[in-house]
């Protein structure tokens, strides 16, 4: 990209993934289940977290992670109260779900501020808004944009592009995910309340309603899963790809244990398994990409899809930050970044299998 960076508060980068300079990150939502990995991963490689949120308490209570973090009380209803909270911060990560309500407050103050914002939201519709509203404003400002970094979105997306190649195209997509259960956090259980009856899929070129059908069908997952029970998912790579992508299709679908877990009213939230926090769940993302009569793989596995996100996330904020991508606007992961050189950065610690086309050359 020959785009001329934001460098107005641009801090270095040692090797090893490690910052030198420890730069300053709002994290809003900090509190959050997922917002604590991302406090945590953000605190392991050397940056100084700014703990976000509507909650002074619970802020608070964040002391026993990051001791010395800054604490910054915001709500995004009060645009002063955010510009006060990103004072003096190269980026902001937001955490905060539903995104469908805190999205675009954190990103006007992201622009307000003339920093890096990037999210770990799993809702499409305010994706897309992203997407189709925001990234003149984001050039006009110098701003990177970069949504949905997360399990759902980055990790497919990144997959997907990592598979294609040398492909300029593709006639169909495919995002299996393998889960061997999925206990909600809170967090997940009100943006499934709130996000009833908005998910999309992305067929015939275009976004259009899931049609939230039950078919069942049988699919061949990667080991350790092999071959089971799957249905139709909708994800918010579904609506990245094709932002960067040519290809009409972009389907997603999942085993039925995990939905079976989803939809029940008693799964319980996620129980820490290590030192790190992690859960036990384990998962498989398989990107099948087709071209005529050619089909490309790509696969990632791991533990926790809640964990995962927060080393998703924050190497996507390293590399900006780094300038090892700077140009302004809103971007997909895939898009962003070199799609195997940036998986290839998760493992062995937080993904534990990779498994990337050697045939085809990177785009």
């Amino acid at each position: 990209m020959s785009s001329t960076p934001n460098t107005r508060r641009t801090p270095a980068v040692s090797g090893a993934g490690v910052w030198s300079g420890g730069p300053v990150v709002a994290v809003v939502g900090a509190y959050g289940h997922t917002g604590r990995f991302v406090v945590a991963e953000l605190l392991r490689r050397g940056a100084t977290p700014v703990l976000v949120g509507r909650d002074r308490e619970k802020l608070d209570a964040l002391r026993d992670l990051a001791p010395d973090a800054p604490v910054r009380v915001a709500s995004t209803e009060d645009a002063a109260s955010l510009d006060r909270a990103l004072a003096g911060a190269v980026a902001v990560v937001n955490c905060a779900g539903p995104f469908l309500t805190t999205t675009l407050p954190v990103t006007e103050a992201a622009l307000r501020a003339g920093i890096p914002y990037l999210d770990v939201a799993a809702e499409q519709g305010v994706t897309a808004t992203l997407f189709d509203s925001y990234d003149e404003r984001a050039r006009e400002a110098g701003v990177v944009v970069a949504p949905s970094l997360a399990f759902y979105g980055g990790l497919g997306d990144l997959l997907a592009t990592a598979a294609l190649g040398d492909w300029p195209d593709a006639d169909e997509i495919t995002l299996a995910y393998a889960l061997d259960s999925w206990h909600p956090t809170r967090g997940t259980r009100l943006t499934g309340e709130s996000n009833a009856g908005q998910h999309l899929v992305h067929s015939g070129g275009r976004l259009r309603p899931f049609g939230y059908s039950q078919e069942v069908f049988a699919w061949d997952f990667p080991e350790p899963f092999g071959t089971g029970d799957a249905s139709e998912f909708a994800t918010a790579d579904q609506v990245t790809l094709p932002r960067h992508v040519r290809t009409p299709e972009v389907r997603a679908v999942m085993n039925l244990a995990p939905l079976r877990d989803i939809r029940d009213g008693d799964t319980p939230e996620p129980v820490p398994a290590d030192e790190g926090g992690r859960s036990a769940q384990t998962f498989v993302v398989e990107a099948v990409v087709r071209r005529g009569e050619e089909t490309r793989r790509a696969v990632a596995g791991g533990r926790d899809i809640y964990a995962v996100t927060a080393p998703l996330v924050v190497e996507a904020l390293e590399r900006i930050l780094g300038g090892r991508f700077a140009a302004p606007g809103v971007h997909a992961a895939g898009a962003a970044f070199d799609a195997p050189d940036f998986l290839r950065a998760l493992t062995p610690v937080h993904l534990t299998r990779l498994d990337l086309p050697s045939a085809a050359p990177v785009r």
